[in-house]
């Protein structure tokens, strides 16, 4: 799936009503929706408590705090993109403590086309993200079906006496003649068993 064809969802964190009206004519709804405003650190958190974002993008300073923090914070969840807008003056400095946790910064003011890249970036970083989550999830999969073949193992040599082996071979031998996976034998055989 093509980039343009991703739909994003995006929290923007920022007191300014400007910014907010200008950036949003960068949200097209076919790419970007839901796209929540939140004033400041503590009403994002209220949107954040409720669902996850693709895109924070923090317009920094807020009124209850500067936003780097936040940001970081945000980046724990290993699913959420962040970008920090900060001034030009303090941009260094603010890149030093948050990129290393993830979070992309811009010093402001910044032109459309640059908070278009960044954007784009996002989606980037987000995909990468998106295709870590996928092969996460394949992992854990496969580790759950291999503690139910062991535990049906164990549950073959305690009940029926047969050496680990024996046991693997009567469950491949189950689920061919069965026409199933490993894995249904092996549930099988933990339902008779237990």
């Amino acid at each position: 799936m093509s980039l343009k064809e991703q739909v994003y969802s995006v929290l923007l964190v920022s007191c300014s009503e400007s910014f907010n009206t200008a950036i949003a004519g960068m949200f097209p709804t076919s790419q970007y929706q839901p796209v929540r405003i939140a004033t400041s650190v503590s009403e994002a958190k209220r949107y954040i408590a409720t669902r996850d974002f693709d895109f924070v993008i923090i317009n920094s300073p807020l009124p209850d705090e500067s936003g780097t923090r936040f940001a970081i914070d945000c980046c724990r969840s290993q699913t959420t993109v962040v970008l920090i807008l900060v001034k030009n003056d303090v941009h260094s400095e603010v890149h030093d403590k948050v990129a290393e946790h993830g979070v992309f910064t811009l010093p402001k003011p910044t032109s459309r086309t640059t908070m278009i890249q960044g954007l784009n970036w996002m989606s980037s970083a987000r995909e990468r993200l998106r295709k870590l989550e996928q092969k996460t999830l394949s992992i854990d999969k496969r580790m759950e079906e291999i503690r139910i073949i062991n535990r049906a193992k164990f549950l073959l040599i305690s009940k029926l006496k047969m050496t680990e082996p024996d046991a693997h071979h009567y469950l491949e031998r189950s689920a061919m003649n069965n026409c199933i996976s490993k894995k249904e034998a092996a549930q099988n055989i933990i339902k008779m068993y237990s």
